[in-house]
Parts: structure tokens; sequence; C-alpha cells
């Protein structure tokens, strides 16, 4: 049988590598760690240490990187929703701790935009809470939160992501305004919302109790991390309530090679010239917009947004005067090669995430596309 030395880890299991044109998704990977974070996770991995002692230790950098009170790490941004609604409904109380899920006589409401509500709530309604929705799919007034407030509510979520349409819900800013006039703490789930880098303190800024982000997407740590941070007593909560305590986060354990893993990106995330890598985004999307320049019915462009395209993307349009292959059946196409290039696409639309590409395989990308296209 051959080593891992010999051949590739993926190769070995019969699984191919691909080239990931779709962004920092879980189901291909998140995104790839820098040589650093893997080298400080195998040095991890070659000695043991206190759990409790290298959370508090790993807490502080994480504090100090988003400008919180304290900070943790925790297990994926949706472990992150789990602890932060646990933190908010049972607190540091052993015996409210010890119940969970079963919320009975807590504050057990969370208070969210109806035009919020995704897959991931499921992480905040697994705690034992009732969801409380408020405005609708397209608006949502002032009232409308402050009516949803009452002696029952835990905790205000709050979900910022490049695919919601902001117009439909409050700002963060007046959430926290009507929350805090209550009481009531606001936690953000903004897990996929680096880059732009200015969003690893904003929230924080903006008076957002908890904010939990994904370890393994802008920042480029371990895939089954996250970042966790917020007040220094919800944090505690948090903690009483995670990994390695006999709690409603102890499934959700995060081992010390990621917790170094972790630490090791988020510095080097901080430090990082982020505009030089936003410059080498846009060459890599006008390198594939460059490759359609020409074929008659195709309309190709670099597309940078603070709407749905937060990092450079490379979009290609199939106009009414084209008469060859779909945009689907161009995705497709690109997913049967060797090796298979993961795009997205969308009705008369085919768009190309840069951040996610590696050195050539823009040039790859934008050589597949005039085959399949010219073709």
């Amino acid at each position: 049988m051959a080593t891992v030395s010999e051949q590739g880890v993926y190769e070995r299991l019969g699984v191919r590598s691909i080239i990931n044109g779709v962004g920092t998704v879980t189901r291909l990977g998140g995104s790839l760690m820098a040589p650093e974070v893997v080298a400080a996770m195998a040095q991890a991995s070659r000695s043991y240490v206190d759990l409790d002692e290298l959370h508090r230790q790993a807490g502080d950098v994480v504090a100090r990187c988003t400008g919180a009170e304290a900070g943790y790490v925790c297990a994926g941004a949706a472990a992150g929703l789990v602890l932060s609604t646990a933190a908010c409904v049972a607190g540091s109380d052993p015996a409210k701790i010890r119940r969970l899920p079963d919320t009975s006589g807590m504050k057990n409401e969370i208070v969210m935009h109806k035009s919020q509500r995704n897959g991931y709530d499921h992480a905040i309604r697994q705690v034992g809470v009732t969801i409380v929705e408020i405005g609708f799919a397209n608006a949502t007034a002032e009232w409308e939160l402050e009516a949803a407030i009452g002696p029952k509510t835990a905790a205000v979520a709050y979900v910022v992501a490049p695919w919601l349409q902001k117009s439909a819900a409050l700002s963060l800013d007046v959430v926290v305004r009507i929350a805090h006039q209550h009481n009531v703490p606001v936690f953000v789930d903004a897990s996929a919302t680096l880059p732009p880098h200015e969003n690893l303190t904003k929230f924080i800024r903006q008076g957002a109790d908890l904010v939990t982000y994904s370890g393994g997407k802008g920042i480029r740590g371990p895939q089954t991390s996250g970042v966790l941070c917020g007040r220094r007593d919800l944090i505690a909560a948090a903690v009483a309530q995670g990994n390695p305590n006999h709690a409603i986060g102890r499934p959700m354990k995060v081992g010390k090679e990621e917790i170094v893993g972790l630490v090791t990106a988020l510095e080097l995330y901080v430090q990082k010239d982020h505009a030089a890598e936003f410059r080498h985004w846009e060459e890599r999307a006008r390198t594939i917009v460059s490759s359609v320049q020409g074929i008659k019915g195709l309309y190709g462009r670099e597309v940078h947004d603070d709407i749905s395209r937060w990092a450079p993307q490379a979009v290609i349009t199939f106009e009414r005067g084209w008469n060859g292959p779909s945009s689907q059946d161009v995705a497709a196409a690109m997913r049967s090669g060797d090796p298979p290039i993961y795009v997205t696409s969308r009705p008369d639309e085919l768009s190309i995430a840069t951040m996610t590409l590696e050195n050539g395989d823009a040039e790859l990308i934008a050589k597949r596309l005039r085959e399949i296209l010219g073709n």
C-alpha cells in the first residue's frame, strides 16, 4: 500500500482534488490554511496541554484581534450560535446549564427578523428556545422589535450575510439601541463576513454583545474552528457550556490542534496586507474575464460590491444573442473535466470566486472556458 508521502492523501482515498471557484463554502472545504497554520497545528499535536488553560490564552488572542472584552475558540460559527444562545438563556448558572435544552421557567425566546431566518437558525433552536419573528420578508419597522421584546426574551439574534436583502431588516445599530434599552443582549452571526477585514471588529464596535465568525473561511484557519467574541460575562457563560465541560456544547469539540491553528491564522489575518491581497484577486478575475472577450453573446466583467460579492468575482453574462451552451451546461462541463472546476451558475450567468483560487487556477479556468464556449 502506498504511503502518504508516495501518493496524495485524497488520491489514496479515491477522492479527486478540485479547483474551487465557488467560494469559502463548507461543502467544498472552506478555505486553504497557510503553511504557518499547518505547521503550528502539527507542533500542537505533539504535546499534551490543559485544555482550559489553552482556551483561556487563546481567548485572550481572540479578544485582542477582535476588539472585544473576551473571546473563545469554538467548533465553527454554527457552534458559536449554539453557545451564544445558551449563554443568553442560562448564563453561568450551573443548574440552568444542566437542564438545557429544557428551558422551562427561563427566558427562552429569541427575537429574529423574518428576513434573516435561514437553515443555520437550527443551531439557535436546538438550545430549546422559540424564535419570535419580526417584520416581513421585505421590510421591518422599529415598533415591531419593540413589541416583540417581553419578559421571556433572552436575546435578539442578528444575521449579517452577503445573500441577505439588507433593506428588509433594521440596521444593527438600531437593533442594538432598542434591545439595550430593554437590557436584552444582541448576538450576531457574522460567519462569512470576512472579507472585508474591517468586519472583524465592526460589529463589536456597533455594540453587539456576542459575535461569531467562521474560522475556516476568510481567516483561513481550520475548517472545524470558529471565533466567538463579546462581553466578558457572556463569553464566560459560553465557556462554561462548551467543550470540555459536560453541557450543551460538549459535542462541539474543538481540539488543541484546531485552537492553536485558529489563533495562528487569526494573528496572520490581522497582520496581512489586505489591499495587496484584494489586488491579487482582481487580477485573477480579469484573467478569467478576458477569456470571453470577443465571443458574441457573452459579456464578462469583474464584480465587487458590498451586497453579495464582498471579494472580486469574474461574472459572465449569457446575453439574449447567445446561442451556445447554457450557464448550467457550462458549469457541468467544467465540473466533469480534469481537474474538476466548481463554479456558480445562475440563469444566464456564471460567476467565479477568486479568493479561493490558487496560483495558476485563473489561467486554467480561462483556458477551460475558452475550450467549452469556443466549441
